[in-house]
């Protein structure tokens, strides 16, 4: 990808004739509802800068994000929307009724992650061991930013919005939790015709990166208990050794990938935690293994776990184990597809807004959401797009040395801390943008 002149300085956006600013920035055809709606995002920038700063020194973990979730309430709340709290315990959404038209969700998680922060920036975490590196934090301040803007300028454009603030992204389990706690069924929500998101990715800040289909992998994350016998380490012929039984599956797990999945389908099985035993001279009586398998297909996820217990109950039988390795599903995040005319739809409003260079183009990431549940279960269309959070600069010198894999921090690094500007304008704006690009008239038919 190519990010050469598409950068702005603090606060600014880069046009072909230099800078403008929100206010500023020309507005042709489709774009006129949002430069209007955009203009006072100027004004508000301090406000959300300062937010941001907030929740990024607060970070809150899944289903824990009460300060969070207040702040997001009592915003939303000033801004005129009806506010439904306590969903899933932290979730929150606000609805805004502006007559007829189509039901829109744009959708924020609040989670943070059990990391310690090591940015030595000045707003950096001061909860111990909790930091928001995955950029959350980023993109509920977007959220209500584009919350703020659209409630000020409602009279530019009709229909029904929706700003719904996730827990437990992380977790895999708060996009389902919220559905199971009656989202739609028991209308807390009106059903939406559309579910649109963001997350902040480590490119350069300025840049929107799309993929058509299916964007994000299935993730499921799995316990395997290998159960042996223990005994004395002097005397290994006494026992069933769990840890030879679990390193073999470790080992042979990855032939899963290598011989058993056709090169076109994308597979990831990455065993991340190995527990057993507690002192040198002791064999333990069991091992724990804790793995995560990703792909993009329904069929190919089906025959990889099928792959994965059989190995597991083969390594168990071929050590003499008198009982069968058990399995646990810890999490599971199903496939995030993109619905190809509500990207190009708001693709389109993005090219007007933000330019042609701006946007492009990435492969299917092996990463994981559960945004995609909120869509699925309302049987509405997906967006799902990156916004670009690095320092700009920084990006382009790692992307020309070919070292971005070194010098870039990814999410969930405890380095990973977008710059705030231009990543918050952006992402208002983009937010913003896309909500607009619904309710124009003809853009979604109402449910």
């Amino acid at each position: 990808m190519s990010d050469s002149d598409t950068y702005g300085k603090t606060g600014e956006t880069t046009t072909a004739g230099g800078t403008a600013t929100t206010a500023e920035r020309p507005a042709t055809g489709g774009a006129t509802a949002a430069a209007a709606v955009l203009a006072p995002l100027d004004d508000r920038l301090t406000d959300l800068v300062a937010l941001y700063e907030d929740l990024h020194r607060h970070p809150e973990l899944g289903f824990q994000e009460t300060r969070t979730a207040a702040e997001a309430a009592r915003r939303l709340a000033d801004h005129g929307y009806e506010v439904t709290t306590g969903i899933a315990r932290t979730g929150v959404v606000g609805v805004l009724r502006n007559g007829p038209g189509p039901v829109v969700l744009l959708r924020a998680d609040m989670d943070a992650l059990p990391v310690t922060e090591n940015s030595g920036l000045e707003y950096a975490s001061t909860v111990p061991g909790v930091m928001h590196a995955c950029g959350h934090d980023v993109h509920v301040t977007c959220l209500l930013g584009a919350a703020d803007l659209l409630a000020a300028g409602r009279e530019h454009w009709s229909g029904t919005l929706i700003a719904l603030f996730q827990p437990a992204e992380e977790v895999g389990s708060g996009a389902r939790a919220m559905v199971d706690a009656g989202l739609y069924s028991k209308g807390l929500v009106p059903t939406p015709d559309v579910v649109l998101a963001q997350h902040v990715a480590p490119f350069g800040a300025g840049l929107i990166a799309y993929c058509p289909g299916a964007c994000m992998a299935a993730a499921d994350s799995l316990e395997i208990t290998f159960h042996g016998t223990g005994g004395h380490g002097s005397r290994p012929e006494t026992t069933v050794d769990p840890i030879l039984m679990a390193a073999s599956f470790v080992q042979r797990v990855q032939s899963v990938v290598a011989r058993e999945v056709a090169p076109k389908d994308r597979v990831v099985v990455t065993v991340g935690s190995f527990h057993a035993g507690d002192t040198a001279n002791v064999i333990p009586d069991r091992a724990v293994v804790r793995l995560s398998v990703r792909t993009f297909d329904e069929t190919v996820r089906t025959a990889v776990l099928a792959a994965v217990d059989r190995i597991a109950r083969a390594e168990a039988a071929a050590s003499g184990a008198d009982r069968a390795p058990e399995t646990e599903l810890l999490d599971s995040f199903p496939v995030t597809v993109n619905d190809a005319a509500t990207l190009r739809g708001v693709n389109a409003e993005f090219t007007r807004l933000f330019g042609e260079q701006r946007l492009f183009a990435y492969e299917p990431a092996t990463g994981s959401e559960d945004a995609g549940l909120l869509a699925t279960a309302a049987g509405a269309p997906l967006y799902y797009w990156w916004l670009g959070g690095w320092d700009p600069q920084e990006f382009r010198a790692a992307l020309a040395a070919g070292r971005l894999a070194q010098d870039i921090p990814s999410n969930h690094s405890p380095h990973f801390v977008p710059v705030v500007r231009p990543t918050l304008t952006m992402g208002v704006e983009a937010l913003t943008a896309a909500a607009l690009d619904q309710f124009a008239p003809g853009a979604v038919s109402a449910g």
